[in-house]
């Protein structure tokens, strides 16, 4: 059953001075968010929501009847527009907090920092509390930033009625303070770990740049930047060069599955992979391109056929050459039939035959 509030005389002046302002307020509240999500995007800063809310009569109501004394005007009430900017990451709240202190005016006074309270139970409450007005002036309204992980837990909170009217027994509280711990030792380490995973980056970057290929894990990360070396480039133009084609570029990272079944583990395995067998994959394609004109060639190739030779002197056989097709073309009947066509190609080159000459 809804409570029926009862305003005095000065609560009711200003409730009329809101009803006038709300034109003016829906518009705050749309100019507001259309400004930060563009500086938000220009900074390249990618945060989990970006809510906003111009206060209801009700709620409005509700307050002033409690405290409506404390405000002389409606100008003095700094929430009747909100907004709650929720980032992935803890760092990312002083970030979005340096945005709004450049494009609003913020006032200091009535601004709070929650996060340095420290209050045992408050982790979901631990947001940056901005209070701000326009460059150009106008009504005052608020801006909340926190976690994905404290919005969650405010949210929580409130759902199950942890802050409501009903005092819990001290067992419940202190279940409540301990899931609060974790979630504040979980917001805190995802940061930590971000940092130390960007840096980990970097370094890997470094050692790409550097040649220093051996002590680079091979993973998706690490196979885009050595990628940017061009390391496929000789073996392709080798291969072009048979009918003069045009290399046109395609991506390649779908490979990498396949070059991570071959065991490579490295990007100094990788460099051995392309040394030790590209004199055999450049046989491969010479043996298919010397009987067509074909004159448009993938940058692909020359990963493809190497990939083809390492399964051919690896005892892959059919099978083998089948997943390679499977792998990078998808699953369908052609792959076999292709796997087939490879082997008879295959059979008459010299890398092939040395194989055979060993096995006896």
């Amino acid at each position: 059953m809804n409570q029926i509030v009862k305003l005095d005389p000065h609560g009711e002046a200003l409730m009329e001075q809101y009803r006038k302002l709300l034109p003016t307020l829906e518009k705050l509240s749309t100019d507001v968010y259309e400004m930060l999500t563009h500086a938000l995007n220009e900074q390249g800063i990618y945060v989990t929501a970006i809510e906003r809310r111009v206060k209801s009569e009700k709620s409005l109501a509700g307050k002033l009847e409690l405290k409506g004394a404390k405000y002389k005007t409606v100008d003095d009430i700094t929430d009747l527009v909100g907004l709650r900017v929720i980032t992935f990451y803890t760092d990312e709240v002083d970030k979005v907090a340096a945005i709004v202190k450049r494009l609003f005016d913020v006032d200091w006074q009535e601004s709070v920092d929650k996060r340095k309270l420290h209050q045992l139970d408050a982790f979901g409450y631990n947001s940056l509390h901005y209070i701000c007005r326009l460059k150009v002036g106008g009504p005052r309204f608020e801006i909340q930033m926190r976690t994905a992980l404290q919005h969650a837990w405010s949210t929580i909170e409130h759902d199950i009625g942890y802050k409501g009217a009903v005092k819990l027994p001290p067992e419940f509280r202190r279940q409540f303070s301990r899931l609060s711990g974790m979630l504040e030792l979980a917001d805190d380490e995802f940061a930590r770990l971000r940092i130390t995973m960007t840096e980990y980056r970097r370094q890997m970057e470094s050692l790409v740049k550097s040649g220093q290929l051996s002590d680079v894990l091979l993973s998706a990360e690490t196979f885009r930047s050595y990628l940017e070396l061009h390391p496929f480039d000789r073996l392709n133009k080798r291969i072009a060069a048979v009918n003069q084609a045009e290399i046109y570029p395609v991506s390649i990272m779908s490979y990498l599955p396949v070059l991570e079944s071959f065991g490579l583990e490295t990007l100094g395995n990788l460099q051995t992979f392309i040394d030790e067998n590209s004199d055999d994959a450049y046989q491969l394609a010479l043996s298919q391109l010397a009987i067509t004109d074909l004159d448009i060639l993938s940058s692909s190739a020359a990963l493809q056929d190497l990939c083809l030779v390492y399964v051919l002197k690896h005892d892959g056989g059919r099978e083998g050459l089948k997943a390679v097709y499977d792998t990078i073309n998808g699953k369908n009947d052609a792959n076999g039939m292709l796997a087939d066509m490879m082997l008879e190609q295959a059979a008459t080159l010299s890398f092939m035959q040395r194989k055979l000459e060993g096995e006896k």
